[in-house]
Formats: C-alpha cells, structure tokens, sequence
C-alpha cells in the first residue's frame, strides 16, 4: 500500500468478503448443482437481503447468531410477508450457512432451528343460504331427466346432511352386511361410515327426502346396491360427483364453481348460524374434535359482520365522508 493510503475499516474489509462469499456460494450451485437460472437469481436476492441486514446489525455474515436469524425473521412477519414467503427465504439461507459449514468457515448453522411463522389456515368457502338453495332447486330442462333426479338428489343430501363426497358415494339403497352406509326413507336418515371408519346417523329434511323419492323412481332396479349409478350401471366416483356438481353450478349461474366441500362448509355455516350448537355441528359432521369444528365460528362471524354492516345505522358510512 503506497505512502499516505488508509485501510479500508474492518467493516468495509467484511462487507466485502461478504460479497465474495455470496458470489461463491452461487457459482457453487449454478455449477456443481445445475440449479436453474431462475432459482439461482431467487437466491442471490435472499442472500442480498441477508448481506443487508447483517451489514445494519454490524455483523458480517461469518458472525450471524441464531438471535440475528430470529428477530430478522419477525421483521419480516411484522413487515407484512407470509409464513411461506419467509420459509422460503429461510431455506436458502439454510443452504448457505449449510454450504459455509462443509467449507470449514462456521462451526455451527444459525439458521438450523428457526421456523417461519405458522400461515394460519384460510377459511372454508362456504356458499351464502340464497346461493345454496339456487343450486339445489335448479331444474335443468336441457338435461337428461335420470341424470337431473340424480343430480338433484345428490345436491340436496350434500348440503341437507353434510356428507363427505366419499360416504356420498358409498351410500347403497338399504342397510346390508357389509354396507358402507345406507339411506334409511322410512326413518329419514342417513347412516355414513366416515373418517376413522367411524360410523354417524345424519337426519335427512323433507326436501331431500322428496328428491331421493324422485330419484329412485328413476333410477329402477339395478344389479349393484349404490344408491348412485352412472350411466353404465357402476357406483357413482367422487371425480364424476365434482365435475357434475361444477356443472351445475355453472348452469344455476353461480358466480364461484362449487365442489361438494363446499357444500358440507355450508352446511355446517348455515346450521351454526341457526342454532349456535357447536357440540351439535360436531355430531352432525363426525368430527372427532371440536377444534376442527370450531373453524366454522369464524365463517359465523363473518356473516354476523356482513349483516351488521348492511344493516346497523351506525355502521353505514355518510355519503361524502371516507
């Protein structure tokens, strides 16, 4: 160094081993793992954003504590990003500290017991009551008048017992040995063998007993028990139960396809917003646990928000005012 220069501080000194490390790090596995480009372009963006925040705590990244990589992390969940967003950044920075350890340049991987924030889980889409009863008293002319009863009938157990698709399907016509589940018309139930083979009555309404009746007058003897048949004379799949319900919905007009899922949500949705019995709810799903019925709380919640913002005086906004 000539006569007069100064040396750079140490921090700068770091900052640029730093730099050469990262850029290492991703010729490493541009080259000897033959990752694609893009994943390497999505790597050297986390790792910038590593560099920039052990550079403001002071630290080079030879230096970053299990501390660091906490709070870092809470930033960016305080910031807004999800937990799968930071998961992902929190796997890359796994990578290099992983990759820093076989090197010999760390003893030990700071970012090795640090988990990204829990996303919490979306809510269940249920249909509005008036949706509900568009689907299931919709009558396509246009159809075939077997394939219509069917439907129909199908619709009217799905959302008046809140079945899975798959006792749906197991349903036969009358209680045998060795029968999944059955349909009782005489008692108006409907005996399921559901999650856990465990097995529940559901009470079946008038209207889905109507329905059945109109079904089965249609549907006539057949060599198998299933209470629904396609068109070859075989038990019903749930895959042919999703793609005819989306296609009802679709002719009903619904703005959102709907899949049978959605109408065991709303089910539960609709009979909690009525009656406020969990514990009732529960029984009528066979969950084996209330906590996975309690989500459905949440979905009464909003509809009591949805009518008080519709309905209460004080929550109308005037015009002219934001």
């Amino acid at each position: 160094m000539g006569a007069g220069a100064v040396s750079p501080d140490p921090q700068a000194r770091e900052a640029g081993g730093d730099a050469a490390l990262v850029e290492k790090y991703l010729e490493h596995v541009r080259v000897e793992k033959r990752l694609a480009a893009r994943t390497v372009e999505l790597y050297a963006l986390d790792l910038r954003k590593l560099s920039a925040s052990a550079a403001q705590a002071g630290v080079g990244l030879l230096r970053v504590q299990n501390a660091h990589i906490r709070r870092w992390v809470a930033q960016m969940h305080g910031g807004g990003r999800s937990g799968r967003g930071i998961a992902l950044i929190l796997s890359g920075w796994r990578g290099f500290y992983a990759w820093l350890g076989r090197e010999g340049l760390v003893s030990q991987n700071p970012v090795q017991d640090v988990r990204a924030p829990k996303a919490p889980k979306p809510l269940p889409k249920a249909l509005s009551v008036d949706d509900a009863v568009q689907l299931a008293e919709l009558h396509d002319e246009s159809d075939d008048p077997w394939l219509e009863a069917r439907d129909a009938a199908m619709v009217e157990l799905l959302y008046g017992c809140g079945l899975r698709v798959g006792e749906l399907v197991g349903l036969d016509v009358r209680a045998s040995v060795g029968a999944r589940g059955w349909i009782d018309l005489q008692g108006a139930e409907a005996h399921v063998l559901g999650k856990g083979s465990k097995r529940r009555s559901v009470p079946v309404g008038e209207k889905a007993l109507q329905a059945l009746r109109h079904w089965l007058a249609l549907r006539g003897e057949a060599s198998l028990p299933a209470l629904f048949l396609g068109r070859h004379g075989t038990r019903l799949t749930p895959q042919s139960v999703w793609q005819r319900l989306r296609r009802r919905s679709l002719k009903s007009g619904l703005a959102t396809p709907v899949h049978p899922h959605m109408l065991r949500h709303s089910f539960a949705s609709h009979v909690l917003q009525s009656s406020s019995d969990l514990r009732a709810v529960q029984e009528l799903l066979g969950h084996a646990n209330i906590t996975t019925t309690q989500v459905y709380t949440r979905l009464d919640f909003q509809h009591l928000a949805r009518a008080y913002d519709a309905a209460h005086p004080r929550a109308r906004r005037e015009p002219g005012k934001s």
